[in-house]
């Protein structure tokens, strides 16, 4: 992996945090959530009609990966009803590089480094430890097996757009018809789940859901790609620095508790980026 590469995936790590921060916000997670999977499908139509139509074999890794994003946002907006953004985002983000990593040597031909493993351990022993703070914050533990949920739809579409990616061989074009086919099942889950007035918010609710698509999309453009020039584990595990990023948004501008679980957590995060590029 590059200099430029680890750049860009920690760029959209940043992004990743900032939109989820923005769903948070949100009067009705769900909502907000459904606000930003409409206006993202939007972009990514407008965006994949500019470009080649992608061959037959690779609309079965797209439709694949609309069904794990919409049970991803699903999940995590469950979650977010019921705990912190420095909680919930955790253990969302902290199972899913173990998974990636466990399919990816065994099954994938990415060849990843004994440096690399150590420091996807350590990331994820940051992770971990982060999370395990919802058992003694009197949060509710229901968000637990719902963020789990998001981790393990998280690692599905994680090796899905990897792979998908590479066989059609047009990142720009791929994310597009798969935010496009997000939307179009995630819509009519929420209204069957929630009936039409999950649809109805004002304009301010539209706006911060706006900024939210477009940091997501801007965020898993930029991982898709890496995906294509970077081992599938590696990209997905340093996105998980967006984790130290949530934290800080969650301490500064949710006034969230600061201790030193989460203080030594971060640390363990920034050591394996650090590990993942000696």
């Amino acid at each position: 992996m590059t200099v430029w590469v680890l750049a860009a995936v920690l760029g959209a790590a940043f992004l990743h945090a900032l939109w989820n921060a923005l769903i948070k916000l949100g009067l009705s997670k769900l909502t907000s959530m459904l606000i930003l999977t409409l206006v993202q499908g939007a972009m990514g139509c407008a965006i994949a009609l500019t470009r080649p139509f992608p061959e037959p074999q690779v609309w079965l890794w797209l439709l694949a990966s609309g069904v794990f994003h919409a049970a991803y946002k699903l999940f995590l907006a469950f979650a977010y009803e019921q705990g912190d953004l420095s909680r919930v985002y955790p253990i969302a983000r902290g199972a899913a590089p173990m998974v990636v990593l466990l399919i990816s040597a065994l099954f994938l031909s990415d060849v990843i480094a004994v440096w690399e493993f150590a420091g996807i351990a350590i990331l994820g022993s940051g992770i971990l430890l982060m999370a395990r703070g919802v058992f003694s914050s009197g949060e509710s533990r229901k968000l637990v097996p719902l963020a789990f949920g998001s981790a393990m739809a998280t690692a599905g579409y994680s090796l899905v757009d990897g792979l998908g990616a590479r066989v059609s061989g047009d990142a720009v074009a791929y994310v597009g018809w798969l935010f496009t086919l997000d939307a179009l099942f995630f819509t009519p889950i929420c209204v069957t789940l929630r009936g039409p007035s999950v649809l109805k918010a004002n304009r301010r609710a539209w706006m911060v859901g706006s900024v939210a698509a477009v940091a997501s999309y801007s965020a898993y453009a930029i991982a898709v790609w890496a995906m294509t020039v970077a081992p599938i584990a590696l990209v997905a595990a340093l996105r998980e620095t967006s984790i130290l990023f949530a934290v800080l948004i969650g301490w500064l501008v949710f006034g969230e508790r600061m201790d030193r679980q989460k203080m030594l957590a971060a640390g363990l995060i920034v050591a394996g980026v650090i590990v993942t590029r000696v």
